[in-house]
């Protein structure tokens, strides 16, 4: 098939598209918020259902919201202190909510920074709220591994 061919008859149907729905790389904010609103009309349209045609278009979308976020709407450097305590409070959880980290002192050394998370509790929390481990990673022990240490990640 023939490149040129093909551009002939797709470049009219993606001007009348384009002006139909202005879905296109993201310019501004009020873009960005129209973009949003289209998202949410296309999620509510595809119904959860994954073979809709509207999900092509979530994806497409959805891409284009997620670069203009990541060049425009930078998430704060958070320890992976901070990254718990966040995720505790958007979740209504208390300190003895977390038993599968330890006891509520444990949980309360760790809030303090008294303790660090150890590698199954980092898992734990990681699975628990379905976020990557590195949320809750604070440092390496430069003194085990010669590494430099990184104090926060992102969430």
């Amino acid at each position: 098939m023939n490149a040129q061919i093909q551009i002939k008859h797709v470049l009219p149907a993606w001007k009348v598209f384009r002006s139909v729905t202005d879905i296109a790389p993201i310019r501004d904010e009020t873009h960005y918020q129209s973009m949003v609103a289209m998202l949410e009309l296309l999620l509510v349209e595809a119904n959860g259902d994954e073979s809709h045609p509207a999900m092509d278009l979530v994806d497409i979308v959805g891409d284009l919201i997620e670069h203009f976020e990541t060049e425009h709407h930078q998430m704060p450097e958070v320890s992976g202190v901070q990254a718990l305590k966040f995720l505790m409070e958007q979740h209504g959880l208390k300190q003895n909510d977390l038993s599968e980290v330890g006891s509520q002192g444990v949980v309360s050394e760790i809030l303090s920074g008294k303790r660090e998370l150890n590698i199954r509790q980092v898992r734990s929390l990681s699975e628990r709220f379905g976020v990557s481990p590195a949320t809750f990673v604070e440092t390496s022990n430069p003194r085990r591994t010669g590494q430099v240490i990184t104090h926060s990640r992102r969430v």
